[in-house]
C-alpha cells in the first residue's frame, strides 16, 4: 500500500477521556506536559527531574509502553496576546507581529498492549487490520494499568518541575488528524509513501533512530555543557539531548519509547550475545567493540540492584516542503549526535515508512527487537528532553524569551500570590547598563495596564515617556527655595479628620521635631491630643505654621487643658526645632503654603516628583520624602482597590542619608496593606548599607532585576542567597546592541523562578525611553515645537 487516506485507515476505535484505545487493540493513556522553561535549570536540576523519572516509571507492570514525544512545529508569532491600545502598544505588537520561532508541544503516552511479550515482526503496517470493535467498558486489566499510570504521573508532578494534564477527547483526535496528515495546515491529504519518499501533503519526511545499544559512545549524562553561554570561570548547563530540541530550528518530532519487559529476560538475552561474541571476538575488531559495549551495559545493570531492564527506540522525524531541504536537517542532526558521541541510524525505503507510522501513539508497541536497544532505565532516561519554551502568563509585562527574541508575559504583580508574597521590586546595574531604560519599559506597561504610579527622581529620566500621556501626569519639580504645594494640615472639611489622619500627622511631626528619637506611646497620645485640640479650635487655613502659633499662644495651659503631663510633650523644645520650619526660618519656604495643592494630584495617576536640584541637601531632601508620603497617603493610598507602585530612581543618593532609609522602610510597612508595590534602582547591592532595615527591605522584595555587571555578582548573591543557577545565569548575560535586533539582556528573579530575558523594543519604544544624548535633544525640541511627544516621536522615526 503506497497511499493512506485516513478517513478510510482510522487509527483511533474509540476515546474515552484520556484514554485512547487504537484500532490494533492497544489502549492508550494521554497526557500533555507542562516543562520548565529552556535555561530555567542547574546541572541538579536535570538530576532531580532524572530521579523523579526513574522513581515514577520503573514500577509500571511489565509489558507497559512509555512513549514520550516532543513536537517543535515553525511558526509565526501572532502578537494576539499583546495589548493594542495606545501609541507604543501598537508600536510593539506591530515590531513582533510575524516573527518566527519555534514552538513546542510535549505530550506523554503509557500503552497497555495485547501483545504483553512486545515482540514484533520486523515491519508492522498499522493499518492493515482495521478492527471495527469499540471498547464499551474498561476491564479489570485495564483499570488496573489505568491506576498505576495516575500513580506514576503523580509522582512526576509531585516533582514541583514539570506537570502532566490528561488530554481530553478533542485534544486526542487533533494530534491524531494532524500527525497523519503531515502537519498540513487548511487541507486534508493522503500519505504517499514510496522507496524514495514518504510525502503528505506539501511535505516531505525523514527520520534518524537511535535503535542499538551500539549507536551509543562511551555514557550518557542527565545534563552536558552548554557551549554557547559557558565562559573560563562558570559552567553553564543543558539537558544532554536539548540539542535536538528547541535549539534545532527545523520541524522535527523528538520520540522517545521504552519498552518495560521482564528484566531477566532480556539480562539473559544479553548473557547470551556475550557468550556469542567471546566465541566470535578473535574474527573482527567490530566483534570487540560490541562485545565491550554489552559487556559494559551488563556490568553497569548487575552493579545496580535497582536497575530496571528495559528496551528503547529514540527516533527524530522531521519534514520540509522542499525536498531538497531534508539533506541539510539529516546533517545538522547528525552533528548534534557526533556532540554526544552518537552515531545514529539511517532508515530507508520500508523502514523509514515503518519508522514515521509507528511513531504514532497508538501504533509505538509495534517496534521489533531489531529497532530496540537494551539498556538500563537510568540510561534510557538521559535522552529525554526536560524543558521547553519560555511561558507566558496570561498577564504581565513583555520581555523577550532569549531563542526567538518573541514577546514573553510576565506576570511581576501575582495578584493571586502564587509566586511571590511581596511584589516590591529591585533594579540592580551600574551606570551605562540600561536601568533607567529597563524601568521606563517596567512602569510604562504598568500604567498602560491601569496601575497608578508615582516616581521620586533624582535624574530626570521620566519627564519623556510621561508627556506621552498628557491628561494624565503631572511633573512637580523642587526649585530651590520653592515649596512643592503640599500642605500635610490641610483638611477640606472635619470629616477629613479620621484616625488614621491623626496617626499620619503625628507621625510627619515626630519625623521632623524628634527624628533621632525613638517615640513612646504617651509621646504620640500627646502630640494627637494637641492635633484634634487645634482642629476643633481652628476651623480654617490649616498649616504647619498655624499649628505652631496655636502652640505657641496656647503654651502656658495647652498642656493642663489637655491633661498631658509635660514628660510626655516638651512645648519648649518643640517650638524651638520647629522654629526653623515656620516663619522667617532656615527652612520655612517649604511650608509655605496655606492651600493644599495635592488635589492636583488626585486624579493623575502618573505623578512624578523630581528633586534632583535637592539630592545634596540632607535637611531638604528628608523633608521633601515627607511631604510626598504625606500627599501619597492622602491621595494614592486612598482608595485601597486601585492598584499603585512608587518607584526611588537613584536610591542611593536618597541613602546617603540615615533618615531616609527609615523613612522609605516605612513605605515597605505601609504598602502591605495596600494593594501596591515599591520599586528601588541601585547602581549596586553595595549601595544599600549592611544594617537591619536594609535587610527588612530586601526581605520585602521579591522580583529581582539585574542587568550586565563587569563588576561581578558577588554581593548580589551572597544578600539575596541567589543560587549557584542564579549566578551562572548571571554570568551568562550578553548584550547585542549593534545589527539588525538590539537587544540587552537581563536576570529576573520572581519569587524562586529566574531565568534570562532580552529587552527588545521598536525604534518608538526606544524613542520614548531616552533620557540623554542628541537624539534625546532633537524629540524634546520637536516636542518643545508641537507639544506632542506622540508627534514628536513620529517625526524622528522618520528622519532616522
Amino acid at each position: 500500500m503506497n497511499t493512506i487516506n485516513l478517513s478510510t485507515y482510522q487509527p483511533i476505535a474509540d476515546i474515552q477521556d484520556n484514554i485512547l484505545f487504537a484500532n490494533n487493540g492497544n489502549v492508550v493513556v494521554c497526557y500533555k506536559g507542562n516543562l520548565p522553561e529552556i535555561y530555567s535549570l542547574s546541572e541538579k536540576d536535570f538530576e532531580d527531574m532524572h530521579g523523579a523519572w526513574f522513581q515514577a516509571l520503573k514500577s509500571l507492570p511489565v509489558g507497559t509502553v512509555v512513549h514520550k514525544q516532543d513536537v517543535y512545529l515553525k511558526k509565526q508569532y501572532t502578537a494576539e496576546e499583546l495589548p493594542y491600545t495606545t501609541f507604543l502598544e501598537k508600536a510593539t505588537s506591530d515590531h513582533f507581529k510575524g516573527r518566527k520561532y519555534i514552538n513546542h508541544n510535549c505530550y506523554l503516552f503509557f500503552t497497555l498492549t495485547k501483545n504483553k511479550a512486545l515482540n514484533n515482526s520486523k515491519y508492522v503496517n498499522p493499518f492493515r487490520k482495521v478492527s471495527k470493535t469499540i471498547i464499551q467498558e474498561l476491564d479489570d486489566n485495564v483499570q488496573h494499568f489505568i491506576s498505576a499510570v495516575s500513580d506514576s504521573v503523580s509522582f512526576i508532578n509531585n516533582s514541583r518541575k514539570m506537570k502532566f494534564f490528561p488530554l481530553n477527547p478533542k485534544e486526542i483526535q487533533a494530534i491524531t488528524k494532524e500527525y497523519f496528515n503531515g502537519f498540513n495546515k487548511g487541507f486534508d491529504t493522503d500519505i504517499i509513501l514510496d522507496k524514495k519518499n514518504v510525502n503528505i501533503g506539501e511535505n516531505y519526511f525523514d527520520a534518524l533512530a537511535i535503535n542499538s545499544e551500539l549507536c551509543f559512545g562511551e555514557s550518557v549524562q542527565t545534563s552536558k555543557t552548554n557551549d554557547k553561554f559557558t565562559s573560563d570561570d562558570f559552567v553553564f548547563h543543558q539537558g544532554f539531548i536539548d540539542g535536538l530540541g528547541l535549539t534545532l530550528n527545523e520541524n522535527h518530532i523528538v520520540n522517545q519509547i521504552l519498552y518495560l519487559d521482564d528484566k531477566h529476560k532480556w539480562r539473559k538475552l544479553l548473557d547470551k550475545k556475550v557468550v556469542e561474541l567471546n566465541k566470535s571476538s578473535n574474527f573482527g575488531s567490530q566483534n570487540k567493540v560490541v562485545l565491550g559495549k554489552i559487556q559494559h551495559i551488563l556490568d553497569q545493570i548487575n552493579a545496580d540492584d535497582n536497575a530496571r531492564i528495559i528496551r528503547g527506540h529514540l527516533n527524530i522525524i522531521f519534514w520540509d516542503r522542499d525536498a531538497r531541504s531534508l539533506d541539510r536537517i539529516t546533517s545538522k542532526i547528525k552533528t548534534e549526535f557526533k556532540e554526544l558521541d552518537i552515531i545514529p541510524y539511517y532508515p530507508r525505503g520500508e523502514e523509514r515508512k515503518n519508522y514515521i507510522l509507528n511513531s504514532y501513539c497508538g501504533f509505538s508497541s509495534n517496534f521489533s527487537n531489531n529497532d530496540l536497544y537494551v539498556t538500563d532505565l537510568k540510561h534510557a532516561l538521559c535522552l529525554l528532553i526536560n524543558n521547553s519554551n519560555y511561558k507566558s502568563d496570561s498577564t504581565g509585562i513583555i520581555f523577550n524569551d532569549r531563542e526567538h527574541n518573541i514577546p514573553v508575559l510576565k506576570d511581576v504583580w501575582d495578584e493571586q500570590k502564587k509566586r511571590i508574597k511581596a511584589r516590591n521590586f529591585a533594579i540592580f546595574a551600574p551606570t551605562g547598563e540600561g536601568k533607567s531604560f529597563l524601568a521606563n519599559n517596567i512602569l510604562r506597561q504598568y500604567f498602560e495596564s491601569g496601575v497608578r504610579l508615582v516616581i521620586i527622581d533624582l535624574g530626570g529620566s521620566y519627564t519623556k515617556f510621561a508627556k506621552l500621556y498628557s491628561e494624565q501626569y503631572t511633573v512637580l519639580r523642587y526649585e530651590s527655595g520653592k515649596n512643592l504645594g503640599i500642605n500635610p494640615f490641610y483638611i477640606s472639611d472635619t470629616n477629613d479628620l479620621s484616625p488614621e489622619r491623626l496617626e499620619d500627622l503625628s507621625v510627619f511631626l515626630f519625623e521632623l521635631f524628634a527624628s533621632d528619637l525613638k517615640v513612646t506611646k504617651a509621646q504620640s497620645v500627646a502630640v494627637k491630643k494637641i492635633l484634634r485640640h487645634y482642629y476643633h479650635s481652628i476651623s480654617e487655613n490649616h498649616s504647619l505654621n498655624g499649628f505652631y502659633n496655636f502652640i505657641e499662644n496656647n503654651q502656658k495651659n495647652l498642656l493642663k487643658q489637655l491633661k498631658i503631663h509635660p514628660d510626655y510633650f516638651n512645648v519648649t523644645s518643640f517650638l524651638h526645632v520647629m522654629s526653623e520650619y515656620v516663619g522667617d526660618g532656615l527652612y520655612s519656604f517649604l511650608f509655605e503654603v496655606s492651600e493644599d495643592q495635592t488635589y492636583k494630584i488626585e486624579d493623575k495617576r502618573l505623578i512624578v516628583f523630581e528633586l534632583d536640584e535637592v539630592k545634596d541637601n540632607k535637611e531638604i531632601l528628608s523633608v521633601m520624602l515627607k511631604l510626598i508620603k504625606s500627599a501619597i497617603q492622602r491621595t494614592i493610598w486612598k482608595n485601597r482597590a486601585e492598584k499603585g507602585i512608587i518607584l526611588f530612581d537613584e536610591f542611593a543618593k536618597q541613602l546617603k542619608f540615615d533618615n531616609v532609609l527609615e523613612s522609605v522602610e516605612f513605605y515597605y510597612q505601609a504598602i502591605r496593606k495596600q494593594n501596591g508595590a515599591i520599586g528601588i534602582i541601585l547602581q549596586s547591592i553595595n549601595q544599600l548599607p549592611n544594617s537591619s532595615t536594609s535587610a527588612s527591605i530586601l526581605e520585602n522584595t521579591q522580583v529581582i532585576y539585574s542587568l550586565n555587571n563587569e563588576k561581578g555578582y558577588g554581593e548580589l548573591v551572597k544578600r539575596l542567597n541567589l543560587s549557584s543557577h542564579d549566578l551562572n545565569q548571571l554570568k551568562s548575560i550578553k548584550n547585542n546592541l549593534t545589527g539588525q535586533r538590539k537587544y540587552t539582556e537581563m536576570f529576573i528573579k520572581i519569587g524562586k523562578e529566574s531565568n534570562i530575558f532580552r529587552l527588545e523594543v521598536p525604534k518608538e519604544v526606544y524613542a520614548a525611553y531616552l533620557t540623554d544624548g542628541k537624539e534625546n535633544e532633537t524629540i524634546m525640541a520637536t516636542y518643545n515645537r508641537t507639544n506632542n511627544m506622540e508627534a514628536a516621536i513620529k517625526e524622528f522615526i522618520a528622519k532616522t
